[in-house]
């Protein structure tokens, strides 16, 4: 063999053992507004990460536009110049999932955000799971204990249901979900705090989660400050979790406070891709999200089931607010915070009046229903005529049943609020002995 025959074949067999790195097409800078980074050359999925600069800053890819890559950062950007090197890491991302993640604090992202070092999931699934199949769905027929007394006996949950807290700010929704993720009868709670100041994360967290249920808690945070995109990203996450449980054959409670903030996040994706504003201010996509994430909660004939409690900001007062009225329409009911009570100092501040749990009728039973519907119906009657009574211009025995009603006020007001670390059993029970009294 000759010595250039030797050598062509010692190159071929070191080319065929040597390792193939696998190659990783970036792209270029081209254009930033501040939030939306346009990029050229670069060739990925939507939804696909990226890293930004020498920084490696994380974002994510909206979608396209000429021919150039739309990008929004998974926190805020910071230092970028024309130019600058994008890498896109492939396939959008999966969540990590598992028994590691109860007890945990954990970021948008999936990192830790307790100081007690890296969360080692042993599992993983997409992040925009998909909702399941009609044929898939279970009825909701088992009741919820909630613990709150003004829920369980007035407005019973189911396991499954999809329940909106319609409320404002400062009427205890952050006590009401605190009790509620304590005490429901779940085995597992996910608690994805969105949006809300930094300061009340921790408040929440330390005052409201703690004790014995927060070995079966995980908490989701993202703050305030964090980026739009961050706050669907982190619903979607805290609802891929869920849903790892709940395939389990686990029921799985999932709170998301709130909503709204996750819509509003959704709406400046949508607005920074280009897409136009629709009813209202909300552009379409923004929109449907409402129903993507309630769809995916419920309850599946595998035995496991999600219910979800989200929160949406409101007034009782106010109307007209879109991602009020959408979250109604796909909800299986809504309990509505009232100002008036709260400032009356009766809490939980639940309007029995303006709230409705959907699935009552099918968890309990009639002698319960006639119950509850007595009591609401006769707490309408106190709250409509309270002027007229404090006034002294109502006159006793004009109307039996407000006089009935009125004597029994002041144990239908000891029903229904209750203190904030006092946990209600027997509710069904209290309720039946308070209103066979009447």
């Amino acid at each position: 063999m000759s010595v250039s025959s030797a050598l062509a074949a010692l190159v071929a067999e070191q080319a065929a053992s040597a390792v193939q790195l696998p190659v990783q097409r970036g792209g270029r800078v081209s254009a930033f507004d501040g939030t939306t980074i346009e990029a050229v050359g670069l060739q990925a999925l939507v939804g696909a990460r990226a890293r930004i600069g020498a920084g490696r800053q994380a974002a994510e890819i909206i979608g396209f536009r000429d021919g150039r890559a739309l990008l929004m950062g998974l926190s805020p950007l910071v230092g970028i110049r024309p130019g600058a090197i994008v890498l896109g890491d492939g396939l959008p991302a999966d969540v990590g999932v598992g028994e590691a993640l109860l007890g945990r604090v954990i970021d948008g992202l999936g990192r830790p955000l307790d100081g007690l070092g890296p969360v080692r999931t042993d599992a993983s699934r997409p992040l925009a799971g998909e909702a399941p199949a009609p044929a898939a769905r279970a009825r909701v027929r088992t009741p919820l204990e909630t613990g709150v007394r003004a829920i369980d006996g007035l407005l019973t949950l189911g396991r499954g249901q999809r329940v909106g807290i319609m409320a404002g700010t400062g009427v205890g929704k952050s006590v009401l979900l605190g009790q509620i993720a304590r005490w429901a009868a779940a085995d597992v709670v996910v608690v994805a705090l969105i949006g809300e100041r930094g300061r009340e994360i921790t408040d929440f967290i330390e005052t409201e989660l703690s004790g014995p249920a927060r070995a079966r808690t995980i908490t989701l945070a993202v703050p305030a400050g964090d980026a739009p995109l961050l706050r669907v990203r982190g619903a979607e996450r805290a609802f891929a979790i869920a849903e790892h449980f709940r395939d389990q054959g686990r029921h799985v409670l999932l709170i998301l406070d709130s909503l709204s903030r996750v819509v509003h996040g959704a709406r400046e994706v949508a607005l920074a891709r280009g897409e136009n504003a629709g009813g209202r201010g909300y552009p379409p996509s923004a929109m449907a999200l409402i129903a993507a994430l309630a769809e995916r909660a419920g309850a599946v004939r595998t035995g496991g089931a999600i219910t979800a409690i989200m929160t949406v900001l409101a007034e009782a007062d106010e109307g007209g607010d879109a991602v009020v009225d959408a979250a109604r329409g796909v909800l299986d009911g809504h309990l509505l915070l009232s100002r008036k009570l709260a400032g009356r100092g009766g809490f939980p501040a639940i309007d029995l009046s303006a709230s409705a749990s959907r699935v009552m009728t099918d968890v309990t039973d009639a002698e319960h229903l006639a119950a509850a519907a007595r009591f609401r119906r006769w707490n309408a009657l106190i709250e409509d005529n309270r002027d007229l009574v404090l006034m002294g211009a109502y006159a006793p025995g004009a109307d039996p049943e407000l006089d009935a009603a009125l004597a029994l006020s002041p144990r239908l007001e000891a029903y229904r609020c209750q203190p904030r670390g006092e946990r209600a059993s027997a509710s069904r029970q209290a309720l039946l002995a308070l209103m066979g009294a009447a």
